[in-house]
C-alpha cells in the first residue's frame, strides 16, 4: 500500500519496512507503542480509567485506530513514559481505521464476526421494533469489554456496543 496523503504523510501503512523519509511504519509503530504501554505496567482498564474514556478506544489508540486528543495526550504521557515524540506523532495523525484481513482468521476475532453472522438479523429484527428502519453508528460509538462472574462461577465476557441510532431518510428532490 503506498504512503497516505493529507495527515497519514508520516506513516507508511505498507508491511513492516521504513517509508520515506526514514518513517516507520504501522507495523512498526504498533509494535513499539505496544511495548511501551507494557513497560508502564498498566492495563488497558487502568489507562481508561485513568483518561476517562472506555478500555476499547484506549486499546485503539495503542493500536493507531483512532485519534490522540490534545488532552488526553497531556495526561497518557504521564501515565505511560515510554511514549516517544515519534510514536506521540503517529498517534497524533488521522488514523488510517482499516485492519490485516489475515486478522479475522484469529479464533477470538473470528468468533466474533461469527456471532454477528448468527444473531444479526435477529438483532437487526429488535432494533427495526424498537427503533424503526436505520443503523446504529460506528461513528458516535463507545464499546466495552468486561470480565464477569457467571451464576456457576465462571468467567465471562461482557462486550457493551453503545452507537447512536441513525434512522434512514426520504431521499427528496
Amino acid at each position: 500500500m503506498s504512503q497516505l496523503k493529507a495527515g497519514h504523510a508520516n506513516i507508511n501503512h505498507s508491511e513492516a519496512k521504513k517509508g520515506e523519509r526514514g518513517k516507520m511504519d504501522k507495523k512498526e509503530l504498533v509494535i513499539q507503542l505496544l511495548a511501551a504501554k507494557k513497560a508502564s505496567g498498566k492495563t488497558y482498564d487502568q489507562l481508561a480509567a485513568a483518561l476517562g474514556l472506555c478500555n476499547v478506544y484506549v486499546a485503539q489508540l495503542f493500536r493507531l485506530q483512532a485519534q490522540l486528543k490534545k488532552e488526553t495526550e497531556v495526561k497518557l504521557i504521564k501515565l505511560v513514559p515510554g511514549l516517544t515524540e515519534n510514536l506521540l506523532e503517529a498517534m497524533r495523525e488521522f488514523p488510517m481505521r482499516s485492519y490485516d484481513p489475515s486478522v479475522l482468521q484469529e479464533p477470538h476475532i473470528y468468533r466474533m464476526t461469527e456471532v454477528c453472522a448468527h444473531y444479526g438479523e435477529s438483532i437487526l429484527d429488535i432494533m427495526h421494533e424498537q427503533f424503526g428502519d436505520g443503523i446504529m453508528s460506528a461513528i458516535d460509538f463507545k464499546l466495552t469489554v468486561e470480565k464477569v462472574k457467571g451464576d456457576k462461577g465462571e468467567d465471562r465476557v461482557v462486550m457493551t456496543w453503545n452507537g447512536k441510532f441513525l434512522s434512514h431518510i426520504e431521499q427528496t428532490a
